[in-house]
């Protein structure tokens, strides 16, 4: 019986000792645990931080590189800008027929205001074409041997194109007036339209209105004072489009210039618009406005 009491007592014993380990094991299972979720805890941190840091790094790297290529452009610059008046715009025109070269080796193209810079363009100007882009619209003219580099900027915007041939693509109708067509200059109490044969004016109508003064509105309230103005503006612009109605049917093309906002109300009535800053009298104003929209600005690349 002894025995068998001490055999227990034993047993007990070392289920005690057993479960000693067993908790030690498992606290450090637990402790270890810990430490690997801590761990990982750090490790999602620091890897959270190193893409965040990748990030910004990129994001740097990039501005470096756009201030580097603006840098880049505004360094570029025209060799020589100048506005060609009739008679030394002829001349240059003249002179651009005038060269001639293998096959492909003159290179003409016309770039709308908001058309990229074709290929062949880029890789005859190098690191000048982004002149290009600042001359938009034009037309731009180079030659295989770097004897011209220019830029045109027509009165009339051609189809947008691109080509090598043995001389350059220079249409009179880019740059002068030609065959029959009408032009307009209009403001918010002054019109003055023209029927044209080249340059020489044939027909003439002008529209002269009383307009209140935009800027004093006398003893009216701003409301009304501003809605009797407007009418006035809405009647006047009603005989432009009366004038314009009438204009004959075998015409080229309608031109019409002058104040943007009231050119923009009367665009459905015109092929070509454009602003001009001519005032005065509407027969002199659209002389002026007439002489302004031919003229041709030149730029050297």
């Amino acid at each position: 019986m002894i025995d068998r009491l001490l055999g227990r007592r034993r047993l007990k014993e070392r289920i005690a000792e057993l479960e000693g380990e067993r908790d030690d094991a498992v606290a450090r299972m637990e402790a270890e645990e810990r430490r690997r979720g801590e761990a990982a805890r750090k490790r999602q941190a620091a890897e959270k931080r190193v893409n965040e840091l990748e990030t910004r790094v990129t994001e740097l790297e990039d501005r470096l590189e756009r201030a580097a290529a603006e840098d880049a452009e505004r360094s570029v610059d025209f060799r020589r800008v100048e506005t060609l008046r009739p008679g030394r715009r002829d001349e240059v025109l003249s002179r651009l027929r005038s060269l001639e070269t293998e096959p492909e080796g003159a290179l003409s193209a016309f770039v709308a205001d908001d058309g990229d810079v074709p290929d062949p363009v880029a890789a005859a100007l190098g690191d000048r074409a982004s002149l290009v882009r600042r001359a938009a619209p034009t037309l731009v003219y180079a030659d295989d041997a770097g004897v011209v580099s220019c830029a045109l900027a027509p009165a009339l915007d051609p189809e947008p194109f691109c080509e090598w041939t043995d001389g350059f693509r220079v249409d009179d109708a880019w740059f002068r007036p030609t065959g029959r067509f009408a032009f307009g200059l209009v403001r918010s109490d002054t019109f003055g339209l023209g029927v044209y044969e080249g340059d020489e004016r044939v027909d003439l109508r002008t529209v002269r209105t009383d307009v209140m003064d935009e800027h004093d509105k006398g003893g009216f309230s701003q409301a009304r004072y501003e809605r009797l103005r407007e009418e006035q503006i809405d009647e006047h612009l009603d005989e432009c489009r009366e004038a314009l109605a009438e204009l004959p049917a075998d015409l080229d093309r309608v031109v019409l210039v002058g104040d943007r906002g009231v050119v923009n109300r009367l665009e459905g009535n015109a092929d070509r618009t454009a602003s001009s800053d001519a005032t005065g009298k509407p027969e002199a104003a659209l002389e002026e406005a007439f002489a302004e929209f031919w003229t041709v600005r030149l730029r050297l690349i």
